[in-house]
């Protein structure tokens, strides 16, 4: 069997687990062959398929997200390395970043990442912003190793200190001073949520879910971020399609002046905080 046809034959494989089935088996070969996947589609088509492949597949019909078989993800232009230790970073997020880098737009500046995970948000700031500094924090050791092998591969670690810190911990924010910029993706998921099982199944819960809707970890960080801001700082905090009135009133209750962005299919995904 060729690699095309073995593509085609796991794409067929695989339709019954996920939308992008064909997508799926592409990718999967091109890491099997150890090749990107344009090159693959132009070069290899006719070769034979390469040792490890059918198992491969098999991880990916059992619901394993393909960033985790294959042990990266592209984010905002940056190829991250990603574990079962930290949430994929998702497309969706780039307009937090998009918003951030509007914001941070001076000589120079510090940024903190709340919940860190693979260092995704993070990173594609500071490396769309050559004189800013940053640290990410995160509770879980796992996931600030993957954050700072991050910084590493992509040669930011001089700019970006990764601290295992919960803003759910009295002083936890000690001596980390003030922020131009204060970002977050923090767990949002409601307990009860039907996720799909390549979520639920895989992904670490500690960093999905937030209590019966979605909210405990907001209403515990939104009113500290406000000493931890300079002034005139933004925070920005992802949120969930349906937590832009919720999370917002959180927000205006702790003073602060509240911006919504919407993601590309229009659905509320970010929460500026003035």
């Amino acid at each position: 069997m060729t690699v095309g046809e073995a593509i085609r034959e796991a794409a067929a494989r695989l339709s019954a687990t996920s939308d992008t089935a064909r997508l799926d088996a592409e990718v999967l070969m091109a890491h099997a062959l150890g090749v990107a996947r344009s090159e693959m589609l132009l070069r290899h088509q006719r070769e034979p398929v390469p040792d490890g492949f059918a198992s491969l597949v098999e991880r990916r019909a059992a619901h394993e997200p393909v960033a985790y078989i294959t042990g990266t993800q592209e984010f905002y232009g940056l190829e991250l390395r990603v574990t079962p230790e930290v949430l994929i970073p998702r497309g969706d997020s780039e307009v937090l970043v998009e918003t951030a880098l509007g914001h941070a737009a001076a000589q120079a500046g510090r940024v903190l990442d709340c919940g860190t995970g693979s260092g995704a948000l993070l990173l594609a700031v500071l490396a769309a912003r050559p004189g800013w500094q940053g640290i990410g924090i995160d509770i879980s050791p796992g996931a600030l190793a993957v954050a700072a092998d991050n910084a590493a591969r992509i040669a930011l670690a001089d700019r970006a200190q990764m601290v295992l810190a919960s803003w759910c911990d009295s002083g936890w924010s000690a001596g980390l001073g003030r922020f131009d910029l204060i970002l977050a993706n923090p767990p949002y998921v409601e307990d009860a949520a039907d996720l799909d099982p390549c979520v639920r199944e895989y992904e670490p819960a500690g960093a999905l879910f937030a209590g019966p809707e979605g909210l405990d970890d907001y209403r515990i960080l939104i009113p500290q971020l406000r000493g931890l801001l300079v002034p005139g700082g933004l925070a920005l905090l992802e949120i969930g399609a349906s937590q832009g009135e919720s999370v917002g009133a959180l927000a205006r209750d702790a003073g602060f002046s509240v911006d919504l962005r919407r993601d590309l299919a229009g659905r509320p995904r970010v929460i500026c905080l003035t």
